[in-house]
Parts: structure tokens; C-alpha cells; sequence
């Protein structure tokens, strides 16, 4: 009778899990609007936490160095300043980065601009010119060319008459939206370095405060293993944005240098910002390095045809020794993902994500593949299917011992 029981409730357990997550998926594609707008919600309104946590963990690893230093400096006085000198430092440091990095594209960024809008008539008459001489060496095209202008000049008075002058009306109101958006972000910036320094300051008793209540969750060896797949998380996205940030800064330079050189020889103009956009849109992987190419060769095409074409054989060559030598060098071991695998987390949470995802999409899913290889290895152990697990290293027995 035990027996029968048993076996019934085997069967029932797996039953009921299976039915209640049913009802649960079912509760939520029937909910999912109310779901998502109250989780969009939540986020707005710990926007300024979300900023907060994302600025201390930024500056973590040089706070963590500063912090070190300090210590060792003030050992034997006043050792517990050592964290708040560590935070001034660190806050200062990464003002100074960005007020430098400010400095360099705002300036160069109003000239390219100015520049543009100055080429702009040069650049249409030039263009009238060449389509009239088109015309009239070939009247058939050149017919169509002229009705093609003059249905463009009348959709254009249409489109500004039926379109853009009602949209005008609400301009204003347009405009002080924009100016709440931005007095709010602005708000929730400053929020965030506030946060940002409680979490830098108290990331030990934070740290404590977590490990006790995952020992408090589960049993101690499973708690150990929940912490060290954190401290793998941890290392995952330090390794990967580190490494990041750091080829990208070489990849600016290299880019700055040819720049300078192209100046020199061929008078190529915006050098510090055609560097600056291709260095920082080389942190996002696979697409940044196009993304900071198209609007630099654009730029440098409305100066000179020759530079630009230059430019470009330069920025293939540069994204391919940055993709095959240097990029796996300075990441090296970061996320061990294919080449496959990083453009289908691109894809995928850039697709949910938006350019959030695009940034952390790689070391997320270097994360959630990571969990699944340990399952497989973990299953295919559990049933005896060793010929698909990664061989162990054999050690070698020591040698016997010398006859005494």
C-alpha cells in the first residue's frame, strides 16, 4: 500500500508543477499588456536606482584600486577616509573624462555641421549643373528627369501646406514636453550619483547583507555555488567591458594618428572627431565599428572625395586586424563565445532590448550559455554519457621512490 502510494505521488507531483505553470503562462500572455505596463512603470520609477547601480558598477574596479592605494597610504591614521576619499577620486576622474571627451566632439561636431550647411548650396548647384548636362546630351532622360523635379516641387508645397503647417500648432507643446524629458533625466542623473555613492561606500555591507540572505535561501553548498556562479557573472562583465573600453581606446588612437597623417599630407579636416565617434561606437561589438564608419566617412566626404576613399580601405583594415588580433587579445577568455553566438545576442537582445541590449546583450547571454553547457555536462554525467564531457587532464603518478 506504501508502494502504490509513493508511486502515485511521483506521478501526481510532476502533474501538478506541470499544470500550475500552465495556468501560470496562460495568466500572463492573457495579462501581458497589464504586465508589461506595470513593469515599464516600475522601471520608470526606479529609474534613478537603475542609474545609480550602473554608475557604481562602472567605476567599481578603479574605486576598488583607489581605494587600495589609500589604504595603504593612511595605514596607521585615519584608514576609515579611505573610502571616502576613494569616491571623490574616482567621481572626479570619471567628470574629467567625460568633460575632456565633451570638450573634444561638441567643438568639432558645430564646425563639421556649420561646414555642412556651407557645402550644402556649393554642393546643389554643382549638382544642378552636372543633371542640366546630363539633359541635354540625352533629351528622352532628361524629359523624365524635368517631370520628375516638377511633381517633386508640387508634393513639396502640398506636403508643407496639408502636413507640416497644422503640425505647427502643437509645436509648443511638443517643445515643453521635451523640456520636462530632459529636466527629468537630468534629475534622475543626479539621483543616480547620489545612489551611485551610498552603493560605492557601503558595498561591503551590501555584500555581506546578500551572502546572508542566500545562505539563509539555500544550504551551504548550494549557496556556495550560487556565489561563485555571481562572482562568474561579475567577472564576465568586467572582462568583457574592460577589455572593451580598452580597445576601443586603441582603436580611437590607431584612428586619430591616420587621421592626423591624412591631415598633414591631404588636409583632411574633424581628425579628433571622426576618432572620438569610431573609438566609442566600438564598444558595441560587430555592428559599432559601421555604425561610427558611415557617419565619419560622410563627413569626411563633404571635405574630400580622395579621403574619404582612403578613410574607408583604412577603417576595413583597421575593424579586420581589431576583430582577429586585437579584440581577441585584449577579450581574451572574457565571454568565449563564437563569432556566431555574439551576433545572435546582438539580434536577440538588441531586438527586446533596444541599444541596452545591444551593449549587454554579449555578456548576458555569455552568462545564460554558460548555465546551460554546466546542465548538459551535469545531465550527461548523471547518465553515464562521458565520451561528450571535456577530458580531464591526467596526472601523472609520481615516479616510484629510489631504492634506499
Amino acid at each position: 500500500m506504501r508502494e502504490s502510494w509513493k508511486k502515485s505521488l511521483k506521478f501526481a507531483i510532476p502533474l501538478f508543477v506541470g499544470l500550475t505553470l500552465t495556468v501560470i503562462a496562460y495568466f500572463i500572455l492573457l495579462r501581458f499588456d497589464g504586465i508589461t505596463g506595470a513593469f515599464s512603470k516600475l522601471i520608470s520609477t526606479l529609474k534613478a536606482f537603475i542609474y545609480g547601480g550602473v554608475m557604481a558598477y562602472l567605476l567599481k574596479t578603479p574605486y576598488n584600486w583607489i581605494e587600495g592605494k589609500m589604504k595603504k597610504l593612511l595605514k596607521g591614521k585615519k584608514e576609515s577616509l579611505a573610502g571616502g576619499l576613494s569616491v571623490v577620486l574616482v567621481l572626479i576622474i570619471a567628470i574629467l573624462v567625460i568633460m575632456i571627451l565633451l570638450d573634444m566632439v561638441i567643438p568639432a561636431l558645430v564646425n563639421s555641421i556649420a561646414s555642412i550647411i556651407n557645402e550644402i548650396p556649393a554642393a546643389t548647384a554643382k549638382l544642378e549643373k552636372t543633371v542640366r548636362k546630363f539633359a541635354a546630351d540625352n533629351a528622352v532622360i532628361g524629359n523624365y528627369i524635368y517631370q520628375g523635379i516638377d511633381a517633386l516641387k508640387n508634393t513639396g508645397v502640398e506636403w508643407l501646406t496639408d502636413k507640416v503647417l497644422p503640425e505647427l500648432g502643437g509645436l509648443m507643446g511638443g517643445v515643453a514636453g521635451a523640456f520636462s524629458s530632459v529636466f527629468s533625466v537630468f534629475y534622475n542623473i543626479f539621483l543616480g550619483v547620489i545612489i551611485c555613492i551610498y552603493l560605492l561606500l557601503g558595498k561591503t555591507t551590501f555584500a555581506r547583507q546578500g551572502k546572508m540572505i542566500i545562505y539563509s535561501i539555500f544550504k551551504r553548498k548550494t549557496a556556495e555555488k550560487v556565489l561563485d556562479e555571481i562572482c562568474f557573472i561579475d567577472k564576465t562583465f568586467v572582462g568583457f567591458f574592460g577589455g572593451k573600453i580598452l580597445d576601443s581606446a586603441v582603436v580611437g588612437l590607431i584612428c586619430y594618428v591616420f587621421c592626423l597623417i591624412l591631415q598633414l599630407t591631404l588636409g583632411m579636416k574633424n581628425a579628433v572627431l571622426i576618432a572620438v565617434l569610431i573609438g566609442v561606437t566600438n564598444i558595441i561589438p560587430f555592428f559599432g565599428p559601421f555604425i561610427g564608419a558611415i557617419p565619419s566617412a560622410l563627413i569626411i566626404l563633404m571635405d574630400s572625395p580622395l579621403c574619404c576613399l582612403i578613410f574607408i580601405i583604412f577603417v576595413v583594415v583597421l575593424q579586420t586586424v581589431d576583430g582577429n588580433v586585437l579584440g581577441p587579445m585584449l577579450l581574451s577568455g572574457s565571454v568565449g563565445l563564437s563569432g556566431f553566438w555574439v551576433l545572435f545576442a546582438i539580434t536577440l537582445f538588441g531586438g527586446l532590448m533596444g541599444i541596452v541590449g545591444i551593449l549587454v546583450g554579449v555578456p548576458v547571454f555569455a552568462v545564460i550559455y554558460d548555465l546551460i553547457r554546466r546542465l548538459v555536462y551535469y545531465m550527461l554525467e548523471k547518465h553515464e554519457i562521458t565520451e561528450y564531457l571535456p577530458q580531464k587532464q591526467e596526472v601523472k603518478e609520481d615516479e616510484p621512490e629510489a631504492k634506499k
